[in-house]
């Protein structure tokens, strides 16, 4: 009886700061652009809290709307200035990144992503976890996601 009563309790607590803390994390959730992101199902940012989370990016060149040249490093720089500009304007910068998620075309090119990745992070390295994929957007050869806090 008393473990129920105890299990009870746990629960009613659990639901209790849950609905508590999902009222606060909603009334901070902010969607960018605030629009219709030109007709995509995604944001291109997210604010919760202090916290910016962008999703995946690829190497288009914002000039031409064509995947950068030049394979998986043209794509890999192209892809992290793209990173580094949304960012910005969202009030965040490449040194406030504190998680990356990598996807590979082909996971054999990861070390030549790492040789420009690494460029981008000189000092203090995001975590990160990466895989090999059997498909990306646009037939692009990487797409990275990153996690920031706002200044």
């Amino acid at each position: 009886m008393k473990k129920n009563i105890i299990l009870f309790i746990s629960i009613a607590l659990f639901l209790s700061i849950g609905s508590i803390l999902g009222d606060k994390v909603k009334s901070t959730l902010k969607f960018y652009p605030e629009g219709d992101n030109n007709g995509r199902p995604f944001s291109e940012a997210v604010k919760v809290g202090n916290m910016l989370v962008l999703s995946g990016n690829i190497g288009i060149d914002p000039i031409t709307g064509k995947l950068a040249p030049g394979g998986i490093k043209g794509e890999s720089k192209q892809v992290m200035e793209n990173i580094k500009k949304t960012l910005e304007k969202y009030g965040s910068s490449l040194d406030h990144v504190f998680k990356c998620t990598v996807m590979l075309a082909d996971i054999k090119e990861w070390a030549d992503f790492n040789k420009v990745y690494v460029q981008y992070f000189p000092k203090k390295k995001p975590a990160r976890s990466a895989f090999g994929s059997s498909g990306l957007a646009m037939n692009c050869r990487v797409e990275v996601e990153c996690w920031a806090v706002i200044k």
